[in-house]
C-alpha cells in the first residue's frame, strides 16, 4: 500500500515540474484528460472489487447449499450486469470529457 501510494504522489508531483511550459498557453487539456484517466481508473477498481465479492458471496452461497443455486443465479448475474453498467457509465462520462481537453476528438 506504502508502494502505490508513493507511486501516485511522485506521478502527480511530476505533472508539476511542466507547469512553467504549460503557463504560457494556459490550457487546461492535460488535467482534463488525467481527470478523465483517474475517473476511469476509480471505476475500473470500484467495479472489479465489487464484483469479486459479488462472485465470491454467490459461490460460497452455492457451496453451502447446493440446492439454492437456481434463486442465487439470477440475481448474481443481475448484480454483475448493474456493476459492469457503472462503470461503463464511468467510462462513456471520461470520454465525453475528452473533447473539452481539445485532442481533436
Amino acid at each position: 500500500m506504502k508502494k502505490a501510494m508513493l507511486f501516485a504522489a511522485t506521478l502527480l508531483a511530476s505533472v508539476s515540474v511542466f507547469a512553467q511550459e504549460a503557463a504560457a498557453t494556459s490550457n487546461n487539456s492535460g488535467m482534463i484528460a488525467i481527470g478523465a484517466a483517474i475517473a476511469i481508473g476509480f471505476a475500473v477498481y470500484g467495479g472489479t472489487s465489487a464484483q469479486g465479492k459479488a462472485a465470491a458471496a454467490a459461490l460460497e452461497g452455492m457451496a453451502r447449499n447446493p440446492a439454492a443455486s437456481d434463486k442465487l443465479f439470477t440475481p448474481l448475474i443481475l448484480s454483475l450486469a448493474l456493476i459492469e453498467s457503472l462503470v461503463i457509465l464511468a467510462f462513456l462520462v471520461a470520454f465525453v470529457k475528452l473533447p473539452a481537453a481539445g485532442f481533436g476528438f
